[in-house]
């Protein structure tokens, strides 16, 4: 079986991750796989897979097209052409998309082609994206309009992917619609229960739809033992872990700031995924880290942390809270999108409500440590297992 993935990363991130772990399950049972990408660097040990869709020009023009007229999808045409020629030639089996916003492909283009292919199509939703007029989150600003095709005035213009100038939201729901439903063949994977919900209240009702949890490789996110708490002077304080590729009201950074100031002298925040600039801005009480895609680092700052506070407002199923929990350590998170669906129910707290997170972080605090796996937490085997089942099926 030759199989083909789209995204916008490729063995980065916690989707570009998905994409490698599943090539590497697939050549491991002797298929045949590649990754089509659009940006961003490629790790060494996955260059084999990695087939990159246009360039870093053609990826720049795309994004200041679409910071303009709000059209994110409707450049890199001639890009999208080029790759499409290189896919009849590659001939694939099953194509599986990711996410495909990013600023590198034309998205008229490429269902244009898997109208007419032919072939089984898998489309993994890790956001919302697909079926609204603009944002790939709607649940901070409490916007239903694409449940009715309303878009139009979009009070998120300006979030990813932003535009400055035009807000084109409702052109973008009709072309969206028009271009993602009537494909033979597709099946609409996502991975929770509250996103398989809010999917059966979309214009893309019309497909199968199947959750598939998200995996970790619990081979590398495991209890690790390193020096960080002696390198940054945290040996004997309780540490307080958020994790994000960036930090931003949705991700709930002023309610990490807010729980921080709060904390006893014996405790210290720590932030992954803070910018240069954030980490000047902090109080002396919160150490920023810059984003990193090493696990095994990453793993050694989630097993010396005494919890992870995942507070965020928009998420379908935050990898965080997996590879935290994989490392034995408890996490808490508010009752938004797909979080709560691994975390223990006791550690599940309402969003903007101060008083129950900071109990929550004190109970655990002041309780041992111990082996917090979720019983529903999948790993890595499991996971792609699952993806391959899943492309068989469609072939039948």
């Amino acid at each position: 079986m030759k199989v083909l993935m789209i995204n916008s990363v490729c063995g980065i991130g916690s989707t570009g991750r998905i994409c490698t772990d599943i090539a590497e399950t697939l050549e491991a049972q002797n298929h045949e796989c590649k990754i089509a990408y659009g940006r961003g660097s490629v790790p060494e040990k996955f260059r084999k897979y990695a087939v990159r869709i246009g360039n870093n020009t053609g990826v720049n023009l795309h994004a200041l097209q679409t910071r303009i007229f709000d059209n994110t999808g409707s450049g890199s045409k001639a890009a999208t052409k080029r790759f499409i020629k290189w896919v009849k030639e590659y001939d694939p089996d099953v194509i599986h998309l990711h996410n495909i916003h990013g600023y590198y492909i034309n998205i008229g283009v490429l269902f244009d082609y898997l109208k007419k292919a032919e072939k089984k199509i898998i489309w993994t939703l890790h956001d919302c994206w697909a079926f609204t007029g603009h944002c790939a989150h709607f649940e901070l600003v409490g916007c239903n309009k694409w449940k009715d095709g309303t878009c139009g005035n979009c009070p998120q213009k300006k979030e990813y992917p932003a535009s400055m100038v035009f807000d084109n939201s409702k052109n973008n729901f009709i072309k969206k619609k028009n271009l993602f439903t009537g494909v033979s063949d597709m099946t609409v994977v996502v991975p929770s229960e509250w996103l398989a919900s809010i999917v059966r209240s979309s214009f893309l009702n019309e497909y199968n739809i199947k959750i598939i949890r998200n995996g970790i490789d619990t081979d590398l996110f495991k209890p690790t033992f390193g020096d960080f708490r002696k390198r940054h002077g945290l040996k004997d304080k309780k540490i307080i872990l958020g994790v994000a590729s960036a930090w931003s009201e949705r991700k709930g950074f002023n309610d990490i700031l807010k729980l921080s100031e709060t904390l006893d002298d014996n405790c210290r925040t720590v932030l992954v995924g803070a910018d240069k600039k954030l980490i000047k801005s902090l109080p002396d009480n919160i150490l920023g880290i810059t984003h990193t895609d090493n696990p095994t680092e990453l793993a050694e700052i989630y097993t010396c942390a005494d919890v992870l506070v995942n507070p965020t407002f928009e998420d379908t199923y935050p990898t965080v809270n997996l590879e935290a929990q994989a490392c034995g350590t408890p996490v808490i998170t508010y009752r938004t999108g797909g979080s709560p669906e691994c975390v223990p129910e006791d550690h599940v707290t309402s969003e903007n409500n101060a008083k129950s997170l900071k109990q929550t972080v004190d109970k655990i605090l002041s309780s041992q440590k111990c082996n917090v796996m979720s019983e529903r937490l999948t790993n890595k085997k499991d996971f792609c297992s699952a993806y391959i089942e899943c492309y068989s099926a469609t072939s039948e």
